[in-house]
């Protein structure tokens, strides 16, 4: 009989709770527990409106209070109202507080990087599972943001995206043999490059390729495999729909390969036809277009 689904999942949770020092009066021995310590560097060493950090926290207003107030007391952060709005709070840490805090990201990586060494020969299977989990967590808390084709987050998206379809297409991939689309096509006003943000990890991209005409062309769109299956693709799809009508277009284009059976399906789902080759796209064995 397997184990308990259960009972795996809870015991998980109390080999997490143990290895990150959940339970331990003295997070990482700086002389206050997590809570407080995760308050304090998710203000980071600037400054945060406290409306913001409750949300990114998913504390309840009662304890980030409290929490806040702690840390005022420690002298490592003030609260003030806004300059612009005295309605919102903003926090702002102290330089006590961003020592702290630079403090608190050196024993953090220190400890991320013993972890690692333990599992030398398992790491990327190791971080594929962490992935998975943190965004089985955060799922609610995925944002759409859109962003330059040349950012790191973008880049790294679709150097994924170039390295799945080299492993998924049946002759391989190659950058340079395909249409790639200029990075000034997928900016405003043109087009735009959306990634799918889960706290600082990229989960996804799609491009929206613009010429300044009513028609635009949707391109690399991604999914981490540890963000599949939670409706994600189909969140960037519709929101690059949104900016395409934002930009004028009435009427979008893509193609894709025979291989990507997944996306193709989706694509059908979301009102897209299948139409006769509109350019020459050596990867290519499908054309759609839907109009917006």
């Amino acid at each position: 009989m397997p184990p308990d689904p259960i009972a795996r999942i809870r015991r998980f949770n109390r080999a997490v709770t143990t290895e990150i020092g959940a339970l331990d009066a003295s997070y990482l021995g700086r002389d206050r527990p997590l809570g407080a310590a995760r308050v304090l560097c998710a203000i980071g060493p600037d400054a945060a409106e406290v409306s913001v950090l409750r949300a990114a926290t998913g504390l309840d207003s009662g304890l980030l209070s409290r929490l806040l107030r702690r840390l005022e007391d420690e002298g490592l952060v003030t609260t003030e109202p806004a300059p612009n709005d005295r309605r919102r709070r903003i926090a702002r840490p102290t330089d006590r507080g961003r020592a702290e805090i630079a403090a608190y990201e050196r024993l953090s990586n220190d400890r991320a990087a013993r972890l690692l060494s333990r599992q030398s020969r398992n790491t990327d299977a190791l971080l594929a599972a962490m992935d998975l989990v943190a965004t089985a967590f955060s799922r609610d808390r995925i944002e759409i943001a859109e962003t330059d084709p040349e950012t790191p987050e973008a880049r790294y998206c679709l150097n994924e995206y170039y390295a799945t379809l080299s492993r998924r297409f049946e002759t391989g991939f190659e950058v340079t043999k395909s249409l790639d689309p200029d990075a000034a096509a997928l900016r405003p006003p043109l087009g735009t490059f959306l990634v799918a943000m889960s706290d600082t990890l990229p989960l996804g991209c799609v491009a929206l390729k613009g010429n300044g005409t009513a028609a635009g062309e949707i391109k690399r769109l991604w999914l981490a495999p540890a963000a599949r299956g939670l409706g994600i693709a189909k969140r960037l799809m519709e929101e690059a729909e949104t900016r395409a009508r934002t930009l004028g277009m009435t009427r979008l284009r893509l193609d894709t390969n025979r291989s990507l059976t997944e996306a193709i399906a989706l694509y059908r789902r979301l009102g897209w036809h299948e139409i006769a080759a509109f350019n020459n796209e050596p990867y290519a064995h499908h054309w759609f277009e839907k109009t917006l």
